[in-house]
């Protein structure tokens, strides 16, 4: 990390809490840095009591003394107010950063750090991490009022011997120390990010509803644990040794202070024999040599907490950099059309995932006529995601280019572009909201409109599962909820599709293997009742509808049916001329026909 860049993440980690709760984090820096100073001021006026017995100064021993006793009660009386404020400080700042962390994340158009390893290990030490961004203001606060301290301190300690000022300075070691220990932590994190995400997702899977069934059916729940033992602890090792490695460092730096501490309390103990200092001066001049010994450790804490902050910072500032640079590359170039009139063409396109050197696309030319419907067909793995992530702007093509009415798509507005676009997907998500806003969220400005909700169910062909829900659209799903509902797979699969028609007027209607969950007769069903939707917005729209299924048998009533093999299209044209042909569709139709007799 550069200076300028560890700058600027250690600023936005100092500052983080100012931003999440300014009235509660001020608060937190000034009470501290005034109770901080008690124990200074205690030991000037241990001092005062000690000169005035000396004197035999009855009273002004008994005012010192009441002096440290009020000290002592506001110090506490301040200690106690920011303790109470410390808790929902944290909380503000903690549900603070979880709302850039899910704004950053949600708002980064494609979708390759969900699918890049190397962005995924970041992603998941930043998880790990993120608490000690919480607590940056309580840690801020803790290092201004030690700075207050220290300064008291010194000033106190220059009135008795200015050579007692080298003894903080001998703390420099033990600093750098502590910071040299927190790097090696930091890099051990990274090291074992990928076994940690391993570990966790292990985790997961064995606490997950959906894969307890098959854990006990073969058993594995053992198997499953076995690894997620073996996981954490060879990264509880690794975390373990880097330790060791920076208890090392801190020992050394701890045994250089030891030697200036000792060195000091020579010096004062010198200066008593020699009678060059009153015995209050020695009071306390020891007092602060002291507490010298907990600033320094309390300073070498700070130093190791405030790098911890700066790294943690300093990932929440790539991935802010990442949210943006991905945002401004899909910035708005050209206004995506109200309507289509030639269709989507596909010239040259070839695909491979980040960090990867195999094409999953290649030399991919397709015209998509405006109005049509496009059925995709072919084997898993064929290729026909990776397509359906293109046409959606998830991704940017490697090479050649995806036109819309001759426009680039990639220099089209990305949101302009997602919201002439609906689609479902065979990985659907399960929301666990009321159903009626699992569907509506298809189309937010619709989100509680019942006419939408109900309009887009009929589209679907999933009125029957909200209407055996025992509070309709109202009903809340997942029974992870006390009164929640739970679904079939076929059931959330067709919520799922009901939600990708909540869009009454989109350009292009993606549909990847929306039926899966669903048996073959009521997919043709489906396909049937999309195709005649597709016709009523292809003759208003020129909208475009894309198919994409396994089936072969459910396909046909399609304009033009393409047919994915290896990454790139091996025929294309209607059911009828596929079949005249007598080529791999016909083929592969009557061998998925023949199933089905």
């Amino acid at each position: 990390m550069t200076m300028p860049r560890t700058g600027r993440a250690l600023w936005t980690a100092v500052t983080v809490s100012f931003r999440a709760d300014r009235a509660r984090a001020t608060a937190v820096v000034v009470l501290s840095a005034v109770a901080s100073l008690a124990g200074v001021l205690g030991a000037y006026w241990l001092k005062r009591i000690v000169d005035a017995a000396g004197a035999g100064d009855e009273r002004s021993a008994l005012w010192a003394a009441s002096v440290i006793g009020v000290t002592a009660g506001m110090a506490l009386m301040l200690r106690a107010s920011v303790t109470r404020m410390q808790f929902p400080l944290k909380e503000n700042t903690g549900l603070y950063l979880d709302r850039r962390l899910v704004s950053m994340v949600g708002g980064i158009p494609s979708i390759e750090h969900h699918e890049r390893p190397d962005y995924l290990d970041r992603l998941e030490v930043l998880r790990r991490e993120m608490p000690v961004l919480a607590f940056a203001g309580v840690t801020s606060a803790g290092a201004v009022a030690l700075l207050a301290q220290v300064m008291a301190t010194a000033l106190l300690l220059a009135s008795v011997n200015p050579w007692l000022l080298a003894v903080p300075l001998f703390a420099a070691p033990s600093l750098w120390a502590g910071a040299k220990a927190e790097r090696i932590r930091q890099a051990a994190l990274d090291a074992t990010a990928e076994r940690s995400r391993r570990a966790r997702y292990l985790f997961e899977l064995a606490t997950s509803p959906t894969a307890g069934k098959e854990l006990r059916v073969f058993e594995a729940g053992g198997e499953v644990l076995d690894r997620h033992a073996r996981d954490w602890q060879e990264t509880d090792r690794l975390l373990d040794a880097a330790a060791a490695r920076g208890l090392a460092w801190e020992a050394a730096g701890w045994l250089l202070f030891s030697i200036g501490y000792g060195a000091g309390i020579v010096l004062v103990a010198g200066q008593a024999v020699s009678g060059r200092a009153t015995v209050g001066d020695v009071v306390l001049a020891l007092a602060l040599v002291a507490q010298v010994s907990g600033q320094v450790s309390a300073a070498a804490g700070s130093v190791g907490a405030f790098a911890r902050m700066s790294t943690v910072a300093e990932r929440f500032l790539w991935l802010g950099a990442y949210a943006t640079d991905s945002q401004q590359q899909a910035g708005l170039i050209v206004t995506a059309p109200d309507r289509l009139t030639e269709g989507i063409e596909l010239r040259g396109v070839a695909f491979r995932y980040p960090g990867t050197e195999t094409d999953v696309l290649a030399r991919f030319d397709l015209s998509l006529p405006a109005g049509a419907t496009v059925a995709v067909v072919g084997d898993n793995g064929a290729g026909k995601t990776t397509l359906v992530k293109l046409l959606c702007k998830f991704y940017e093509p490697s090479e050649g280019a995806i036109t819309v009415d001759g426009t680039d798509l990639a220099g089209i507005d990305t949101a302009e572009w997602r919201e002439r676009t609906s689609a479902g997907f065979q990985d659907f998500a399960r929301l666990e909201l009321q159903a009626g806003q699992a569907i509506g969220v298809g189309d937010l400005p619709h989100l509680d409109d019942p006419d939408a909700v109900a309009t887009a169910l009929d589209r679907a062909a999933s009125t029957d599962v909200v209407s055996a829900l025992p509070d309709g659209l109202v009903t809340q799903l997942g029974a992870s909820f006390e009164s929640g509902v739970q679904l079939s797979g076929g059931q959330w699969q067709k919520l799922a599709l009901a939600r990708a028609m909540m869009r009454p007027e989109p350009l292009l209607l993606v549909l990847d293997e929306p039926t899966a969950a669903v048996d073959a007769d009521t997919e043709h069903m489906l396909f049937g009742r999309y195709a005649a939707m597709a016709s009523t917005l292809a003759a208003s729209l020129g909208a475009i509808t894309l198919l994409v299924s396994h089936r072969f048998s459910t396909v046909r009533m399609a304009d033009l049916i393409v047919v994915v093999e290896g990454g790139r299209i091996a025929e294309a044209g209607s059911h009828e001329e596929l079949m005249t042909a007598g080529g791999l569709y016909a083929e592969l139709y009557e061998l998925h026909a023949h199933g089905y007799r």
